[in-house]
């Protein structure tokens, strides 16, 4: 008798500072998986809006369609309109999407596949909650490298050039505001400074 292979869903995270290559590496699953006839449903913080206002876009050019949100209820409720129910869920930039961890745990636990693409740390190099809510549930986690704009190493942590009296832990913003940078060239990850 022949045996039936089941599929178990997966819980995908590409981690990584700014330009390691995140959401490029997103978009490809993505297209593959509607290459194979899934039915995939993507999504992206409203806010995230530098290169289009509603594709998950790549710094390289790479696009996917993507349903743009402001919170988890928008994502459930664009899910439940769908013809199809998705069997693949896709969110770009998870870390700027509050409670979205917890919510992607929920689609993994009932049965959806999720590939996310997020930042891991802050510019101040404090771990997201969103990140944090998922790391355990995952079951592939690939952290991604960008290259130092200093030095030229691997960076694995993302600096903020511009400061202001407006700082937060999450702003919108592209190469004119952050730089990926290696441990060395990072000043907060180069600090002598015992915690």
């Amino acid at each position: 008798m022949r045996q039936l292979i089941h599929h178990e869903p997966q819980l995908v995270l590409y981690l990584g500072a700014m330009a390691s290559g995140k959401s490029t590496r997103l978009v490809l699953d993505l297209d593959r998986f509607v290459r194979q006839g899934k039915s995939v449903a993507a999504f992206k913080p409203s806010i995230d809006d530098r290169y289009f206002a509603v594709d998950i876009a790549t710094h390289s050019g790479d696009r996917f369609p993507a349903v743009a949100i402001e919170s988890t209820a928008d994502m459930f409720a664009h899910l439940a309109s769908m013809d199809e129910p998705a069997n693949i869920v896709g969110v770009d930039e998870l870390f700027m999407l509050k409670g979205m961890g917890s919510a992607l745990v929920w689609l993994f636990r009932n049965g959806v596949t999720v590939v996310a693409a997020s930042l891991d740390l802050s510019y101040t190099c404090k771990p997201f909650d969103e990140v944090q809510d998922v790391v355990p549930f995952a079951t592939r986690i690939e952290k991604l490298a960008a290259v130092c704009d200093q030095c030229g190493a691997d960076a694995r942590f993302t600096h903020k050039k511009l400061t202001d009296d407006t700082d937060t832990e999450i702003r919108v913003g592209g190469f004119e505001m952050y730089a990926p940078r290696c441990m060395s060239h990072h000043p907060l990850m180069s600090d002598d400074a015992k915690p």
